[in-house]
């Protein structure tokens, strides 16, 4: 018989050498993991293993083999397969077209670790034009500049690239774009919109300070997200708008806010410095004259320069006075009725019988307190301007139940009758207030009930208190951007993914 050499190389990797040589029981060999280095085997660490003689006596040949307890397993952890790894998921979640991630390294800044991801453009890659957009040819390169990136376990990351010029032959010289910033800003537009995100749940000292970033870097990144917003606004169905305005400063300044009311859309379209008749006349030349003669409802207060602005651009619309702010200049009588009664039976030596009963002439009844209620009743027997005040208020909301607006003229038309006769002249004051705008008044009744403030109402408490969070602004566009922001509902650019 033919002697066979074998050689452990021959050997797949679960072959047993005793297998092999058909000497002793078949062993299975343990699977080495793929994650781990094993260390070569030099022939030192070979034993020479002599074969048993064949039927004819005769040897064969001896075959090294290697002791398996010299093997060692050490695991390892290599750096740059974890760079790969980093690196995927940048390119998963952030991939730079016509751009390459390079090295991955910690920093120092400010005596702070830092994470810096290395950029270098693909090779053979032509810079693009930031005038015209187009590819050019490359002129020189520029220092390396960080660019800030969303922060990673409480650590800055930063991309760091060397910007290319490109030789444009239309616009001349001009740094490249880059598909991760604007312009020359310090921020990468992905951090930029995590930083508004976060913008609209915090104050924005608040957001500077969990990110380890500046006032102005959050006021920035706000900013972009508005003007991008703003630009992609979709216009279109927008039947009902209310008007309305709030103060925003010490002293008389006024900010003119334009909601959309729609049953499927309540947002912020338009804020105006002042409340004069060119800042509304400003809100209907964007709003443009198709979509103003397109609106079916218009819901305001009866400020003098918004009822001129209406009937000028939007006559067509149904203007609709709502019950929000009649209720309010009555309760306003009210309480300026009680006020001065207060200090006339003070002055007068009486029984202070109106002292703290101000929120029990001014409450609804069936919003009234067991206590409350009681105490009402007592001061009702006493004959008193404020209590003469008090039934004419509650007496006038029988109009709001109403169906028809004959009918609902005709009860207002009684009432007003009344409270001229009364001799209360703030009640006197309102009851000419709700005779000049009497038309206005009964078309809440032309649009069945459906048209209502209490949304802009809602809409104003809101923008309060986004400025109370600031503790205020300073500037008109810091509020501008910081309204718009969180009472706009604008859209948002597509990604690949979302950090918030």
């Amino acid at each position: 018989m033919r002697p066979v050499s074998i050689s452990p190389s021959s050997l797949g990797p679960s072959t047993d050498f005793a297998v092999a040589t058909g000497v002793g029981p078949p062993r299975p060999v343990p699977q080495l993991a793929p994650s781990l280095r094993t260390r070569a085997v030099d022939r030192s660490d070979l034993a020479w293993v002599r074969a048993p003689a064949d039927a004819e006596g005769r040897d064969r040949r001896s075959i090294p083999f290697p002791i398996l307890r010299k093997w060692r397993c050490n695991p390892t952890i290599d750096s740059e397969e974890n760079g790969m790894q980093l690196k995927t998921i940048l390119n998963q979640l952030e991939k730079q077209p016509g751009f390459v991630y390079t090295t991955i390294r910690f920093a120092k800044q400010f005596g702070k670790t830092v994470l810096e991801i290395g950029l270098r453009p693909r090779t053979h890659s032509r810079p693009l034009c930031a005038g015209c957009g187009r590819r050019c040819p490359g002129y020189d390169t520029s220092e390396p500049r960080r660019y800030e990136f969303v922060p990673l376990w409480g650590i800055k990351v930063f991309f760091v690239y060397a910007r290319r010029r490109a030789n444009c032959p239309t616009c001349g010289i001009h740094v490249e774009v880059v598909p991760w910033a604007q312009g020359k800003h310090h921020l990468t537009t992905t951090f930029s919109w995590f930083l508004a995100r976060w913008a609209k749940r915090l104050s924005w000292k608040e957001v500077a300070e969990a990110f380890q970033t500046s006032w102005e870097s959050v006021f920035r990144a706000v900013e972009m997200a508005v003007l991008w917003g703003r630009d992609h606004v979709d216009l279109s169905g927008i039947k009902a708008v209310g008007i309305d305005e709030i103060q925003w400063q010490r002293g008389h300044h006024y900010l003119t806010l334009v909601y959309q009311i729609d049953e499927h859309c309540k947002r912020l379209l338009w804020i105006g410095k002042d409340r004069k008749v060119k800042t509304l006349l400003r809100f209907f030349r964007w709003f443009g004259k198709e979509r103003g003669k397109a609106l079916e409802f218009v819901c305001s207060d009866m400020w003098k320069p918004y009822l001129r602005v209406i009937a000028k651009k939007a006559n067509q619309a149904l203007h609709v006075l709502d019950r929000f702010h009649i209720m309010a200049h009555l309760s306003k009588a009210i309480d300026e009725v009680r006020a001065a009664e207060v200090k006339d039976l003070k002055a007068k030596g009486y029984q202070p019988v109106l002292t703290r009963t101000r929120w029990l002439l001014l409450k609804r009844p069936e919003n009234l307190t067991g206590a409350q209620e009681g105490k009402l009743s007592d001061l009702l027997r006493y004959n008193l301007r404020s209590v003469r005040c008090y039934l004419l208020k509650e007496d006038f909301q029988f109009f709001w139940e109403y169906v028809s607006p004959a009918w609902a003229g005709r009860f207002l038309d009684g009432w007003c009758k009344k409270a001229m006769r009364s001799q209360l002249e703030p009640m006197k004051k309102v009851a000419r207030m709700l005779r000049v705008h009497r038309a206005l008044l009964l078309n809440w009744f032309r649009a069945k009930g459906t048209m209502s403030s209490g949304s802009v109402e809602g809409f104003n408490n809101k923008a309060k208190l986004t400025t109370r969070k600031a503790y205020g602004f300073r500037t008109f566009r810091a509020i501008e951007v910081a309204l718009y922001h969180t009472l706009g509902s604008l859209p948002e650019p597509e990604s690949t993914h979302r950090f918030c």
